[in-house]
């Protein structure tokens, strides 16, 4: 068994996809059997307000469903403003290594999330101290994302992500891209396809499963309208102004309304343009306990994934969609690409909305109202897709049997969701191959 160590600005008790993710998957390596610590900060994710209990430390530790979780200090700052949010996540990347450097011990293998982007400055660091390989795990591809986007303009800044992103690509043992959009980019700029990891992110599929609607709803006191579901981040991304132009269109009607949960930088926007639109069937939640998501995904008629119409998302998968997927709840999807290729056309979980386009949005929402035994058939599809392709068991038992044959050279056997490694692969924290400069 291996000394594994993941790196992570987001963990739980924060509810971001990021600190979900890592946080199952270190957990589950932990019960097979591994040593997992998870080298992160404080809790402050969207708000930027720490919880008492974690003030007043430089370094301090806990352990969470058998992980030993790193806390160092950082900069805290809400998620909103580029420069303070830029500052909060650099800050993370250089601290982390000098404040949890001894504490984290002697791992046989680093693997780090991003974005950030930053936190890779962390793993580079120990991975040269500790003489030990590393994983880089993207999630999403930065700064691509943000440029297009229009958070990042600074030519600079943009260059210098640019070299540090690239740069770590070379050094990385291996790169561990969670979408096939991803991967693809990756190898097509030149990453040798025997460095690229593909395992997709995931769902606790026991956790996440189909419930009596009648029964969710009444633990949260909802009646029986149409319900549209929007929960997760509300950010720059996401293109929620979309969903008030859509209920809009529903304004006069008492039995369709839409629930927006979470938190994010364009909140407080939003609930200020329903105000001044005088939509009084539109509702926003706070963020719930991620423990809490089965049943708040139950009592929805049906779930949104939306994001902005940007070719980088293109190849984004949502968790959102897949938890929804795995509740058997039938899923409205406003994405291009990856996303819309396995809800919509393999899966045949979803109907397909133009992101962005409000007019679409209310066509699917008024044909699963009318339609209501098609949309218990998507639900019903959805949760055997993901019972299939995205347990997390399943893909934390192919996580494992990459990290066995990084640290011990030993072929694994080609699986469908797995590229395979070559014996050329060597346990080290050099690089085994350059990823090309873009043109």
């Amino acid at each position: 068994m291996a000394q594994i160590l993941f790196i992570s600005r987001y963990y739980p008790p924060e509810k971001a996809a990021a600190a979900v993710c890592v946080s199952e998957f270190a957990k589950r390596l932990a019960k097979l059997g591994h040593t997992v610590t998870v080298l992160t900060t404080v809790p402050n994710y969207p708000t930027g307000i720490v919880p008492t209990e974690y003030r007043g430390h430089l370094i301090q530790g806990e352990l969470l469903d058998g992980v030993h979780v790193v806390r160092v200090w950082s900069y805290a700052s809400p998620n909103k403003g580029f420069l303070k949010r830029i500052l909060a996540q650099l800050s993370f990347g250089c601290l982390a290594s000098v404040l949890g450097g001894k504490t984290i011990g002697h791992p046989d293998l680093i693997i780090v999330e991003s974005p950030p982007l930053f936190n890779v400055i962390a793993a580079r660091v120990l991975a040269s101290f500790k003489h030990c390989p590393f994983v880089f795990w993207v999630a999403d591809l930065w700064p691509e994302s943000a440029i297009q986007l229009g958070a990042l303009r600074n030519p600079i800044l943009i260059r210098l992500s640019e070299w540090l992103a690239g740069s770590t690509y070379q050094r990385a043992s291996l790169v561990w891209a969670v979408t096939e959009g991803i991967r693809d980019t990756l190898i097509h700029r030149g990453l040798p396809t025997e460095r690229v990891l593909f395992i997709t992110n995931g769902v606790d599929t026991t956790k996440f499963r189909p419930m009596s609607l009648t029964w969710a709803r009444s633990l949260r006191g909802w009646d029986d309208r149409f319900t549209v579901l929007y929960a997760g981040t509300h950010g720059l991304s996401h293109g929620l102004i979309t969903v008030l132009n859509a209920a809009e269109h529903f304004r006069d009607r008492d039995d369709i309304r839409f629930v927006l949960v979470g938190d994010g930088a364009d909140k407080v926007e939003l609930i200020t343009q329903a105000r001044n639109r005088g939509l009084k069937n539109v509702e926003f939640l706070d963020s719930i306990p991620h423990e809490q998501m089965p049943q708040l995904l139950a009592a929805a008629s049906v779930c949104l994934a939306h994001a902005r119409k940007v070719q980088v998302f293109e190849g984004m998968l949502p968790i959102k969609m897949i938890e929804a997927m795995a509740c058997a709840r039938p899923v409205l999807l406003a994405l291009n690409g990856e996303a819309r290729r396995i809800a919509v056309e393999e899966a045949a979980a979803a109907i397909y909305v133009e992101p962005e386009n409000a007019s679409s949005l209310v066509s699917a929402i008024l044909y699963l109202h009318e339609h209501p035994e098609e949309a218990e058939q998507l639900g019903q599809r959805g949760r055997i897709y993901v019972e299939e392709h995205f347990d997390y068991d399943q893909l934390t038992s192919a996580l494992d049997a990459y990290i066995e044959t990084l640290l011990n050279k030993r072929k694994i056997p080609i699986s469908k969701k797995v590229t395979p490694l070559p014996d050329s692969i060597q346990a080290t924290p050099e690089p085994v191959g350059a990823v090309a400069k873009e043109k």
